[in-house]
């Protein structure tokens, strides 16, 4: 487990890295669930890979961010996409391997990865 400190850090390192942004303006919005089921589950490990895919992409429309328990834990880690004007696409049990389809697919092309998504969990 790592430490509030190391947390923080990493934190800031991805915000730097990627210009996170808190405002409606941002466009897509991408949020993993870091709730402690999230965080057991390897949401950390995702949220980095999001944010390092986003940010070799150049994709200044898209702000990564981290939200606390979403309610669904069994399907932890869970990925938000919020697009304006689309709502919301629900990504289940997502593994660093699974984000850069997610990234090209639905982030550059605007087509969600389906087989990823909530309604297709097993």
């Amino acid at each position: 487990m790592k430490s509030i400190a190391e947390l923080q850090a990493l934190r800031d390192e991805m915000q730097g890295k990627i210009g996170i942004r808190h405002d409606s303006d941002a466009g897509v919005r991408v949020v993993v669930g870091m709730a402690t089921c999230g965080i057991a589950a390897g949401a950390r490990p995702v949220l980095k890979a999001f944010a390092d895919e986003v940010g070799r992409r150049g994709l200044t429309h898209v702000s990564v961010g981290q939200t606390g328990c979403i309610g669904i834990c069994q399907y932890e880690p869970v990925v938000e996409v919020y697009e304006p004007g689309k709502g919301k696409t629900t990504y289940v049990k997502v593994v660093p391997e699974m984000v850069p389809l997610i990234v090209s697919q639905h982030l550059v092309n605007g087509n969600p990865v389906v087989e990823y998504t909530i309604g297709s969990a097993k």
